[in-house]
């Protein structure tokens, strides 16, 4: 119920788009649609990166420049990958969805207009504590938070650093092939790891030693998964890379099949 009430709320209170420079595309086609009020709208979380990240890199990476004006870790696969699988939203289901993404600071209060809200690099992030407490009250509301795109032990230690701030008294637990997520709209039993665009030069699935991929999230007291957490697999590359022919279709389309199970489960549950 919180969560339908969510989305009711978003489409009347969305605020306007908005985008930045990103990492590595800065001039991709911007859709017509891109000022339509939707019932879903695809939100990517803006943070503040860590100092020194799971790849030996952080902050010091972007030139030590300002993270809420884009080009930070945020900003991976961004708008190429938000926007590709905003297109497989409107072709594959029937919700009415934005093709156009939206940037979420925490600290602007902003992320109750848009009930999913996406991260990237999570093993480069470094949450505040007024972030971690607003993003604990976004997924309490009703609100649904997925994290992609980090990989090994290193990373998942700087992921997991902020994640305990956000949720102290709750469990990160693996999920079963049963879980309704994995069934919402597609039967996700037999999954696979998901490999970044590195797979095309080096023919591996896997980074750093992530050699698992590993499915995991976080429940509220009532039994629905609140948190989806997406470790040692890089959704995002799936979907940003989904008309790239060097890149396996396969994994673009397990990959989409995986994001849109979650976005309709955050939806329904």
């Amino acid at each position: 119920m919180a969560g339908t009430l969510l989305i009711l709320t978003s489409l009347v209170a969305q605020r306007p788009f908005r985008q930045y420079p990103g990492r590595e595309y800065n001039d991709f086609p911007l859709p017509r649609d891109y000022q339509d009020k939707a019932e879903w709208v695809f939100a990517r979380l803006m943070y503040p990166p860590a100092m020194y990240g799971g790849r030996g890199f952080g902050r010091g990476r972007f030139g030590g420049g300002d993270w809420t004006q884009g080009y930070s870790s945020w900003t991976t696969d961004y708008p190429r990958s938000d926007r590709h699988f905003s297109e497989a939203m409107r072709r594959l289901t029937r919700v009415h969805s934005r093709s156009a993404e939206q940037p979420v600071n925490l600290d602007e209060g902003e992320a109750y207009d848009w009930p999913f809200l996406y991260a990237v690099e999570v093993g480069h992030w470094q949450l505040t504590e007024a972030q971690a407490k607003a993003l604990r009250e976004f997924v309490e509301r009703g609100g649904f938070f997925m994290c992609d795109d980090f990989h090994g032990t290193g990373e998942w230690a700087i992921f997991e650093a902020s994640m305990r701030r956000v949720f102290p008294d709750r469990p990160i637990v693996d999920l079963d092939s049963k879980d309704a997520i994995f069934h919402t709209i597609y039967d996700l039993d037999d999954r696979y790891q998901v490999p970044g665009a590195q797979y095309i030069r080096s023919g591996r699935t896997y980074e750093f030693d992530g050699f698992e991929a590993k499915w995991r999230g976080i429940y509220d007291d009532h039994g629905r998964l609140i948190v989806a957490i997406c470790h040692n697999m890089d959704l995002g590359d799936s979907w940003e890379h989904a008309d790239n022919p060097e890149y396996a279709e396969k994994y673009s389309a397990l990959g989409i099949r995986i994001g849109i199970n979650y976005v309709v489960y955050s939806m329904t549950h």
